[in-house]
């Protein structure tokens, strides 16, 4: 993982805790599933359905019927999808 690339999840960390309402110098390990589609700006069934079909890599907990998200797992699924363009490079 490059510098920038820790940066920007850094960065991304204390922008989620602000946007929840969280000290962002103090975020949540972990947030639920209505905090994470909060965050990725989808529906709760949304991530319902990309953790059951596997859609997305994205990394969640589950103790019996509680589904949990690391605020650092988020962090890094929006920086991997960041794009410049959606052109072909030539």
């Amino acid at each position: 993982m490059t510098t920038t690339h820790a940066a920007n999840i850094a960065s991304l960390k204390f922008e989620i805790a602000a946007q929840l309402g969280y000290d962002p110098k103090n975020p949540p390990v972990h947030v639920d599933h209505t905090e994470a589609a909060c965050v990725l700006k989808v529906k709760e069934s949304t991530l319902a359905v990309w953790r059951s079909t596997g859609r997305y890599n994205l990394p969640f907990v589950k103790v019996g019927r509680l589904v949990r998200y690391r605020v650092n797992d988020l962090a890094q699924f929006l920086v991997d999808r960041t794009a410049g363009h959606t052109g072909e490079v030539a």
